[in-house]
């Protein structure tokens, strides 16, 4: 019993280890890519890495409090525990994660836990741009996750189950099973919250880049900074998985988790690319308004 407890830890582990890099490669390549868009060179692919290594090798002697030092964890462990929570390739012996214990609405507490944290985190810091930040952070997630909410209750009303294992399971067996294709409507209503969600441009309200220095950043630096980098690539990673599991049929080997995820994620750096940056109160509209109103559509079709 405790053998199978050990190998399970083990391939969670290893399984953390290869979604953390995967994540950081991501970063890199889309950094590249919207580069060159711009007609930049752009930095080296492996610049996340040397960003890791130069803010660990810093040390820093600020505090502000218990709650200053837990707020990076927080995030963390909500980049981590949702990621853990979900099947990274359906039917893998080591990527299977412990997503037999876990069910989409643990899943959702997740996504908002490591925001909440950082609020609390990152406000006991005291700096009017940290604030500011957060501010900005929670009012686009928390509008976000409404259509998301939405389109989970769809499939959850389609499939029958909040597990999803078994909403990929009931995925297998080519494209005309993914809920792409049976279920459009929620899944239309997923990816523009996933937009939100992603925080990328033109939904980078909680950074402004090019603005102010706003956000968490501000105050936090050295190995902070690190946990904050690190749960950026998990936490993205995470996510481009999950939206893979619910609306594109999974993955079942780690290629076709690669080309799936790298796609999606194009999905939100394409708009990034091609849009400007929209204010607090414009994204908060935008996705209270047809994303919303889609997945209202797609729950009321489920349940009848």
């Amino acid at each position: 019993m405790m053998e199978a407890i050990w190998t399970k830890i083990g391939y969670a582990l290893a399984s953390l280890f290869l979604i953390f890099n995967y994540g950081l490669l991501l970063i890199g390549v889309t950094m590249k890519i919207i580069a060159r868009v711009h007609g930049r060179i752009g930095p080296p692919i492996w610049q996340p890495y040397v960003d890791i290594l130069k803010s660990f090798s810093m040390r820093t002697a600020v505090s502000h409090g218990i709650m200053f030092y837990l707020g990076p964890v927080f995030r963390l462990a909500g980049g981590i525990g949702l990621y853990l929570l979900i099947p990274a390739v359906y039917g893998s012996t080591w990527l299977q994660n412990f997503s037999f214990s876990g069910d989409l609405l643990l899943v959702m507490y997740f996504i908002f836990f490591g925001m909440l944290g950082m609020a609390l985190g990152a406000g006991e810091g005291g700096h009017p741009f940290s604030a500011m930040g957060i501010m900005r952070g929670l009012s686009q997630v928390t509008a976000s996750e409404v259509p998301f909410a939405l389109a989970v209750i769809a499939l959850a009303a389609q499939h029958q189950t909040l597990s999803i294992t078994e909403i990929v399971a009931a995925q297998q067996g080519g494209i005309a099973h993914w809920n792409m294709v049976t279920n459009p409507i929620a899944t239309a209503a997923g990816m523009l919250a996933y937009l939100g969600m992603m925080m990328h441009a033109p939904f980078n309200v909680h950074m402004a880049p090019q603005e102010i220095p706003v956000g968490p950043p501000t105050e936090y630096n050295s190995s902070f900074l690190v946990l904050l980098q690190s749960n950026r690539s998990v936490f993205a990673a995470a996510k481009l998985i999950l939206f893979m599991n619910l609306f594109f049929g999974g993955a079942t080997s780690i290629m076709e988790m690669v080309i799936k995820t790298f796609l999606i994620f194009q999905f939100c750096v394409v708009v990034g690319v091609v849009f400007p940056r929209f204010k607090v109160e414009q994204s908060v509209r935008w996705l209270l308004k047809a994303p919303t109103l889609i997945g209202v559509l797609a729950v009321l079709i489920y349940s009848f």
